[in-house]
């Protein structure tokens, strides 16, 4: 059973009315609910607007028409408002978690974090989901009246459990946490303003986690194309795609292989969306659930089927050894991570060279440690660059 697109109002659905509210109280706006105007804070913060010059797979001089963080999270977006519009939810909600999911994220993608992970070892390393809490909550200065951005517990709680509880009800660390535990900046916060680590997130946080792998899957596939890691031939040896491109063949015998390209991609984010509106229609169907039980349910409501997990899984299972391991991207984030980790050890050395916001107030080691990875965390590509060349010999080209 699919969800009709129009219908009314979810049961399950956030409601701005009923929002948990904010740490700190603050008078209503008179033109935009709560969660409208999460939305606009994200927007205008800084850590949003530097997504615009930090990687996604590619560093930026590498092209124009490769994916930033930017560009990345404005696709998340819309596919994630496409879905909460389709089941019922509150688009806005949809589209605060959609814009904030990667505000964590540091220089050079993946390869930055891991770095920043090893260089923070010993004073609790690093997480891009606890730094987004924290820049959130506390590291965004703009406000007269508190730190952060201070959300709405929903969007909060959206952020920080998007992809499925941290804890079971006892406490203990689940599932990527299991090993390591919880960061201690979300264990810190949650005693402020608790966000129920142990129950499945809401409904439009779900929506935002599927809206990522969607994007994940179907623009990681564009990227790689266009920087000739694989050709549409290797990549149609995915079930999945290769359906879509005999269909697109079919229909257009002689389509010029960049219209073909497009074809595959928008073909293929429509097969998801619609797989996740069909699959979810048939869950709620089943178990006609409130916002209470989603939370307090074993899994999440909001979900591909069995047969679009397993192509999920297929397009990862391609472009892990073909695109992210590929031994071209590879080399470029290995000099990528020494640049952090160059940068990280230069600043525990040389303090004075922080500048004087960010190196004032530590009072011990572990405090100094946090705040210069904050401040390399809050680094675009670019400026790690320009920082690495300003305190160094020499600076990879990262080509």
């Amino acid at each position: 059973m699919a969800i009709e697109t129009g219908t009314k109002r979810a049961i399950f659905a956030a409601d701005p009315g009923g929002s948990r509210g904010r740490r700190h109280l603050e008078a209503p706006s008179p033109t935009r609910n709560p969660f409208r105007r999460d939305c606009d804070r994200i927007i205008h913060s800084a850590a949003f607007r530097r997504l615009a010059h930090k990687t996604q797979v590619f560093v930026y001089h590498e092209g124009d028409h490769y994916r930033t963080r930017l560009t990345h999270t404005l696709e998340v977006v819309q596919i994630a408002r496409s879905l909460a519009r389709a089941l019922g939810l509150d688009e806005d909600l949809a589209e605060a978690l959609g814009l904030a999911h990667d505000l964590g994220h540091t220089p050079f993608g993946h390869a930055g974090e891991r770095a920043l992970d090893r260089a923070l070892h010993g004073f609790g390393g690093f997480d891009h989901n606890a730094q987004a809490l924290r820049l959130v909550t506390d590291l965004e200065r703009r406000y007269a009246g508190f730190d952060g951005l201070n959300l709405t517990w929903e969007t909060l709680e959206g952020l920080v459990k998007h992809n499925g509880p941290l804890t079971d009800r006892a406490g203990a660390p689940t599932a990527r946490y299991a090993e390591h535990g919880v960061p201690e900046a979300i264990l810190a916060y949650n005693k402020i303003q608790d966000l129920e680590l142990w129950t499945q997130p809401g409904a439009e946080a779900q929506v935002a986690a599927l809206a990522d792998d969607i994007a994940y899957d179907a623009h990681d596939i564009d990227d790689g194309l266009r920087a000739d890691l694989f050709t549409l031939d290797d990549i149609a040896s995915v079930p999945i795609v290769g359906d879509i491109v005999r269909g697109i063949d079919e229909q257009y015998p002689k389509l010029e292989d960049g219209r073909r390209v497009h074809e595959v991609i928008r073909r293929l984010i429509t097969r998801m969306i619609e797989d996740v509106i069909a699959e979810t229609g048939r869950r709620v169907a089943r178990h006609k659930p409130s916002a209470a039980e989603i939370r307090a349910a074993a899994g999440p409501l909001i979900a591909f089927s069995p047969d679009m997990q397993k192509a999920d899984a297929a397009i990862k299972g391609f472009l892990y050894p073909r695109m992210y391991h590929h031994e071209r991207v590879m080399r470029v984030m290995g000099d990528a991570e020494r640049v952090v980790e160059d940068l990280f050890a230069h600043y525990v050395k040389a303090p004075g060279d922080l500048p004087a916001e960010w190196g004032a107030g530590a009072a011990d080691e572990v405090a100094r440690a946090r705040r210069i990875g904050d401040y390399i965390a809050g680094m675009t590509d670019r400026y790690a660059l320009i920082e690495h060349a300003r305190h160094f010999a020499t600076t990879p080209q990262l080509t």
